[in-house]
């Protein structure tokens, strides 16, 4: 007869203040936000992944001019990319954990606000070396675009998931290939530096919105901060399909970036010469994959991931097959980059929704193994893109990232279907 009292005072404790968000396992309450809210905070989630992570890509289509102005090798101002992936990946690693840590409308606003000021820095750059050095910087802040995506898969309800990750990866694709068109132009016309600084302040107009809008709850924390770091590599020893996510994803990531800042080098020399404005103007035959991100995650949150993978990847050869034919052709590059974007874009949403599906607690933890791995490999592709360029030219740089979607779908179906049952049997929260 003693419990009664103590489980009334308990109550209280569980269903007051600030409702607990499903991302942190715990079921919403009847009064929850009406889907439209939820919506509503996708978009601003959107938004601020698509705007940070365009800051890791908007510079390429200026290179060829930064290296004139700087007086450096093209191959040297040609690893300002990698840096930025090797801090995203920094990022992934130390600052992906603070999101089962910290309550949205503090964490978000403060890493967009670090971002800001690592442009900042980028944009007063005497030198390649202080430029490299900010794009470090650049990338590991900009990775709040994945806490971005995983913070809106964990509060999706159940059956939701992929659409969710879709809705946020759609604006991290756009966000990337409008930032190669309008860092391109603003670069052609303001210069490059002054366009750094017009990414700052929409980067912090962001900031502004995510401090006022996101939830401010702030999640249980599992254990200590060091503890969550230490634990990530454990993860990737306990789930094969995350080791299989990782290699196949890997493998397509390095084809995009071989491809995308390859063609920005060849199309920035001769015989080609192209200005920063109209090399940009290329990345908007990407459009398609944007367009194609919403079907992907509806089919995926019906179908097997693996068979949405399998024929997005599919797309992307056929459209680097184009590619390997030439540059010559601006019609033929236009539709090559549109099947490529296409299907390299839908293969990630489908495979970020499966990587969740794993354990859609440790959403989180899960996302940051898998992107520190994807950004490891396809970082490599960045890196490569230069040497290999002036090696085999442009047509053997397109044959080595054809290549390397072959393996990525051998390896998606070398798996035994368990993203599909993942997906299917995952409990509602």
């Amino acid at each position: 007869m003693r419990r009664q009292p103590r489980l009334a005072r308990r109550t209280p404790r569980v269903t007051a203040g600030p409702e607990p968000s499903p991302a942190f396992g715990t079921a919403r309450p009847p009064s929850a936000p009406e889907p439209g809210g939820r919506r509503g905070r996708t978009v601003l989630l959107a938004v601020v992944a698509g705007t940070a992570i365009a800051n890791n890509y908007a510079i390429q289509p200026a290179l060829t001019d930064i290296a004139a102005e700087l007086h450096v090798p093209l191959s040297v101002i040609g690893l300002v990319p990698t840096a930025a992936l090797l801090g995203c990946m920094t990022g992934f690693v130390l600052l992906l954990p603070l999101a089962d840590r910290v309550a949205p409308n503090r964490l978000l606003p403060a890493q967009l606000t670090a971002l800001a000021a690592a442009l900042t820095l980028a944009a007063a750059a005497p030198g390649a070396g202080v430029l490299l050095a900010a794009y470090l910087l650049v990338g590991a802040t900009a990775g709040v675009a994945a806490q971005a995506g995983a913070l809106a898969g964990r509060l999706a309800p159940h059956g939701r998931r992929a659409r969710a990750v879709a809705g946020v990866a759609a604006g991290m694709s756009a966000g990337i290939l409008l930032s190669r068109l309008v860092g391109g132009a603003l670069a052609d016309g303001l210069g490059w530096r002054t366009m750094l600084l017009v990414f700052a302040a929409a980067v912090l107009l962001c900031a502004t919105a995510a401090a006022w809008l996101l939830p401010g709850e702030r999640p249980p924390a599992r254990g200590t901060y060091p503890a969550a770091v230490r634990a990530l590599p454990r993860l990737l020893r306990q789930h094969p399909g995350l080791r299989r996510a990782v290699a196949a994803g890997g493998l397509w990531y390095l084809a995009f970036n071989l491809v995308w800042v390859a063609l920005a080098l060849a199309l920035g020399r001769p015989p080609y010469s192209l200005d920063p404005t109209a090399i940009g103007l290329y990345s908007l035959a990407g459009l398609l994959g944007f367009v194609a991100l919403p079907v992907t995650g509806r089919l995926a949150d019906r179908h097997s991931p693996r068979t949405v993978i399998t024929a997005s990847l599919a797309t992307a050869a056929t459209g680097t097959a184009l590619l390997a034919t030439g540059l010559g052709d601006p019609l033929v590059t236009v539709v090559g980059l549109a099947l490529f974007d296409a299907g390299a874009f839908a293969a990630q949403a489908a495979n970020q929704s499966r990587v969740m599906a794993l354990d859609p607690e440790r959403g989180g933890s899960l996302s940051g193994v898998y992107l520190v791995l994807y950004f490891a490999v396809g970082a490599v592709g960045t890196t490569i893109a230069a040497p290999l360029l002036e090696a085999v030219g442009w047509t053997g740089t397109a044959l080595t990232a054809l290549a390397a979607l072959a393996a990525a779908a051998g390896v998606v179906r070398t798996g035994d279907g368990q993203g599909r049952d993942a997906v299917r049997k995952s409990p509602p929260r």
